[in-house]
């Protein structure tokens, strides 16, 4: 898990805006500095303000097969918008480059599939060029990181308070105040984490099935032999 943005503040990675990670499907990025993050909380906290942000969840090693296309309440990528929205304060979820395709071309969106050699790829020797659809298509994974982001709004509770309405009286007054954080997106991406978890789980457990661990990794390693073998 990693933080995107804390407000307007965007992580730069390698002097690229994070959007361009999803342009290569191959290795891990380096740790971009934090420091614009953390000026801005503190400059946020000062004000007696609060902050929203973005939370990326990458899963790696995702068997292709996850979900379904026929299902409409099975689609993989429906479930996972489901578990990370349901986490407090999230308003929006984005599987790969959801937002950012739907202000482009098609040909700069689509993920070019090409074939490698056996033993050169992980599942089959089916790849994709980038990963903008974020590891799933049609509402099944497709082999590559699942990528999902949460974008979270500032928290409601301010140490400046906002206005409200007595419920006694229906007079105005200022909200009531007993503690507050600046901004959660940290903790929430470590949620989130855990909902993506228990979302791939569920759904590698609908499909490979049984009554322990050694049977389940049995049936994995048959699939595995499958894919590699068509």
């Amino acid at each position: 898990m990693q933080i995107v943005t804390t407000g307007k503040s965007t992580k730069m990675q390698g002097g690229c805006l994070m959007s361009d990670r999803f342009q290569s499907a191959e290795g891990e990025a380096s740790v971009p500095s934090s420091c614009a993050m953390i000026s801005r909380i503190k400059r946020v906290r000062s004000k007696g303000d609060s902050v929203g942000g973005v939370f990326e969840v990458v899963a790696h090693n995702v068997p292709p097969g996850l979900g379904t296309f026929a299902q409409w309440d099975e689609r993989l990528d429906g479930l996972l918008a489901q578990a990370v929205m349901s986490l407090q304060a999230v308003k929006a979820v984005e599987i790969g480059t959801g937002v950012e395709s739907a202000l482009s071309f098609g040909s700069a969106v689509h993920d070019e599939i090409g074939y490698k050699k056996e033993g050169e790829a992980p599942f089959t020797g089916f790849t994709r060029a980038s990963n903008h659809a974020g590891g799933i298509e049609g509402g099944i994974s497709n082999g590559q990181d699942i990528l999902v982001r949460g974008y979270l709004k500032p928290i409601s509770t301010l140490r400046r308070p906002l206005g409200s309405v007595d419920f006694t009286t229906r007079e105005p007054v200022k909200a009531a105040y007993e503690r507050s954080d600046v901004c959660v997106v940290p903790a929430a991406g470590v949620a989130a984490e855990a909902m993506v978890a228990l979302t791939l789980t569920r759904c590698a457990l609908e499909k490979f099935g049984g009554d322990s661990i050694t049977e389940t990794l049995r049936n994995l390693k048959g699939y595995q032999q499958q894919l590699r073998e068509f």
